[in-house]
This record gives C-alpha cells, sequence and structure tokens, in this order.
C-alpha cells in the first residue's frame, strides 16, 4: 500500500471558464492555467503520481509546453491512470476537497466524481469529493481563488 498527497491552488480570473472535477460550473470567473486550470484534477493527479513515486504533475505537464495549453485535466487524469497501471498499481481510493468560499459545489459533485472515475477506469465508489468554504479567511476565504487537496490510496 502507497499513499500520495497532493495539493494545487489557481487565481479566480475574468474571461476564464470555472471547470472543477471536469466540470464546467456557471461563475463570473474561472480559474487561471495553463491547460483548463482544474484545482481539484490537478490535486488528484499530484496525489496519485506521489504514491506511486512517479513525480508530480509539472514533470509530466509541463506549463511551458504548447501542447497542454488549454487542456482538458480530465484527459491528463486518464493519462496518469494508464501510467498507474503501467507501473503495476491500482487505485484502492482517493479522497479531496475543494476550498472555495463561492460557489457551491455541492450539486456538481456526483458529476466530478463520475467524471474523474470514468477517466481512472474505476468504480465511483473509489472516489469521494468533498467541498468547504474557509469562512471569508485567506485568498479562498476573499474569492481571490481556489486550492484542492487530495489523498490516494494505491496497491
Amino acid at each position: 500500500m502507497r499513499v500520495g498527497l497532493g495539493y494545487d491552488v489557481h487565481k479566480l480570473a475574468e474571461n476564464r471558464k470555472l471547470i472543477i472535477g471536469g466540470v464546467e460550473i456557471p461563475y463570473e470567473k474561472g480559474l487561471l492555467g495553463h491547460s483548463d486550470a482544474d484545482v481539484l484534477v490537478h490535486a488528484i493527479m499530484d496525489s496519485l503520481l506521489g504514491a506511486a513515486a512517479l513525480g508530480d504533475i509539472g514533470k509530466h505537464f509541463p506549463d511551458t509546453d504548447e501542447k497542454y495549453k488549454g487542456i482538458s485535466s480530465i484527459k491528463l487524469l486518464k493519462y496518469v491512470g494508464e501510467l498507474l497501471k503501467e507501473n503495476g498499481y491500482s487505485i484502492v481510493n482517493i479522497d479531496s476537497i475543494i476550498i472555495a468560499q463561492r460557489p457551491k459545489m455541492a450539486s456538481h459533485i456526483p458529476t466530478m466524481r463520475e467524471n474523474m472515475a470514468k477517466a481512472l477506469g474505476i468504480d465511483v465508489s473509489q472516489v469521494n469529493v468533498k467541498a468547504t468554504t474557509e469562512e471569508g479567511l485567506g485568498f479562498t476565504g476573499t474569492g481571490e481563488g481556489i486550492s484542492s487537496q487530495a489523498i490516494s490510496l494505491l496497491e
């Protein structure tokens, strides 16, 4: 058994779509980044890669490479799942959290879980997503950005 921890953060910006867990969420701002800036999927990918000691998303998908500009993070997650299989790992479970003051995430979480489970070729029961606010504190609480944390167990 191997455990991996992932963390990601992106700034909220005008004229960007808000994509979290592969779901486009209606909101006046989106996350700034080289890819679609899916903060949840990025944290999950880093937790999976970390558990397998395969580096991090910056190593596999550098933001200096134009082929990743605007790419769907769900596509990158699928690649990470395939990489894990190639290296003899299977996912036991993933637990994650989205930290955002707004927008509310609860209604989108079932679709997020389905998107990520499908990309990884695992059952939706192996993927958990939670959401919380920071009670108006810090950069997420003031609406400057959104962060996410994830932990994964591999065997």
